[in-house]
């Protein structure tokens, strides 16, 4: 077990779990969040005793915690106030990014401002599905066929103007649908960091460190400049513990009892794994590929033991399926958990879901 792996455990609050969900979304500050379910996992693992995903699902609803696209054009899980000032520090590189794509698809800014208008006209009684959204552009005439309606939807959550608030609640299943809502009636009113940029570094460095800057850069989507630039203003918030490999301060309390060589079975695209430019201290080359992430940017869902990947594991939250037993498949090369470790580990996530 190395002291880099221990010193992240506890970043990532695996070792020194939050009191909840929110206290969770609060010192990660972002948690992706392509894959809904597992973006709720990632919070409930994150957190004491033993959460629910209704638990977290009640932050969507309470208006606490919302989806959107704040980094690398991928969804994130984020609290509501912490929104507008990340997207102040990463929405233009976003919008540049896509901009070839959008020019492909016909969308320019009178058609963004035009399908604004509409969303704001049909989002003013409440939220919508994005099938709903989908018809309402077909309705003002744009049709949203080959992805067009999803890059509309794309700009507007980047500009700060939707999110994913609500859940869409499903009888007897596992909910993995949002309603959009209009992000100036459902995100509250806050004062922005003094320097968002600076304030990216320090709330990254918080809940993912130690870290380089190649790290940072990676995650927030930034360019390597910018990533520099973030760190020094950063410099008297962070701790420098060797040259360049920064830690935060204070440190979040580690659990009486917490146990570094514990086996956890993280979600999908777990920020533990994906939000570094260097994986190699979790897994083997051969391991990381298994894991992912593969040509189709998937990243399977992992069983980690002594902070490293010792394998992966599966689970259907198809209607009638939640229920069912979580799978595991154990890597070769990599050291193998004690059986009952990984059942446990996979017994707490079964219960997480299975409580809705």
């Amino acid at each position: 077990m190395t002291a880099l792996l221990a010193e992240r455990l506890r970043s990532h609050r695996l070792t020194a779990p939050a009191r909840g969900p929110v206290e969770a979304a609060r010192h990660m500050l972002a948690v992706q969040g392509q894959e809904f379910l597992a973006a709720r996992w990632a919070l409930g693992i994150r957190s004491s005793g033993a959460p629910t995903l209704s638990a977290v699902d009640r932050a969507f609803d309470r208006g606490e915690l919302v989806r959107t696209h704040t980094m690398r054009g991928t969804l994130h899980v984020l609290p509501a106030e912490d929104v507008r000032w990340v997207l102040s520090v990463t929405g233009d590189r976003q919008l540049r990014q896509d901009a070839t794509r959008q020019r492909q698809l016909g969308i320019d800014a009178a058609l963004v401002a035009r399908v604004e208008a509409a969303f704001r006209e049909r989002l003013a009684d409440g939220g919508r599905t994005r099938a709903q959204l989908f018809d309402d552009l077909a309705e003002i005439g744009v049709d949203p066929a080959g992805q067009r309606g999803m890059h509309l939807i794309y700009a507007l959550n980047v500009r700060g103007i939707l999110v994913q608030g609500p859940v869409v609640h499903r009888e007897d299943a596992v909910s993995r649908e949002q309603l959009f809502v209009l992000a100036d009636e459902w995100i509250p009113e806050t004062t922005a960091p003094a320097d968002p940029l600076a304030e990216l570094f320090v709330r990254y460095v918080d809940g993912h460190g130690p870290a380089t800057v190649e790290d940072f850069a990676w995650w927030s989507g930034l360019p390597i400049t910018v990533a520099r630039e973030a760190a020094e203003r950063a410099r008297t918030r962070v701790t420098e513990k060797t040259e360049g490999l920064f830690l935060g301060a204070p440190r979040p309390r580690r659990a009486s009892g917490a146990d570094d060589a514990a086996t956890l079975a993280l979600p999908m695209f777990d920020e533990y794994y994906i939000s570094y430019a260097d994986r190699s201290a979790y897994a083997s080359a051969q391991s990381m590929a298994l894991i992912g992430p593969g040509k189709n940017g998937m990243v399977r869902a992992s069983l980690l033991s002594a902070g490293r990947i010792a394998g992966v594991w599966t689970h259907s939250a198809a209607v009638g399926r939640h229920r069912d037993d979580p799978i595991p498949e154990l890597f070769d090369g990599e050291p193998t958990p004690d059986p009952a470790a990984v059942a446990a580990a996979l017994r707490r996530y079964a219960a997480f879901v299975s409580a809705h």
